[in-house]
């Protein structure tokens, strides 16, 4: 795929960007570069390798759910001003 200056021209002036003669050229290039790269990657067959959900066949090690911190609930709540069944209430806000 051809990409050339005039391009990356009108993509920046829809953008709003503000690019100088010698960083058009720049971005001509590396754009060129990459579709180049993606051009080669799409020529490689694939036909024979299974897609993966991760490059690793790995397992992840779990450890023990445990409880660490006690139940302080019943402390909490009587720090707030308004609770009722185990609920903080607040103030309406929307109507």
């Amino acid at each position: 795929m051809a990409f050339d200056k005039s391009e990356v021209e009108k993509i920046a002036h829809l953008a709003r960007l503000q690019l100088s003669d010698s960083e058009a050229d720049e971005v001509t290039v590396r754009i060129g570069d990459i579709l180049r790269l993606i051009d080669q990657m799409q020529s490689v067959n694939t036909d024979a390798v299974e897609p993966l959900a991760h490059p690793l066949d790995v397992v992840q090690r779990l450890r023990e759910d445990e409880i660490t911190e006690k139940d302080q609930r019943e402390e909490l709540q009587t720090l707030a001003p308004n609770c009722r069944d185990g609920l903080y209430l607040v103030p309406k806000v929307l109507e």
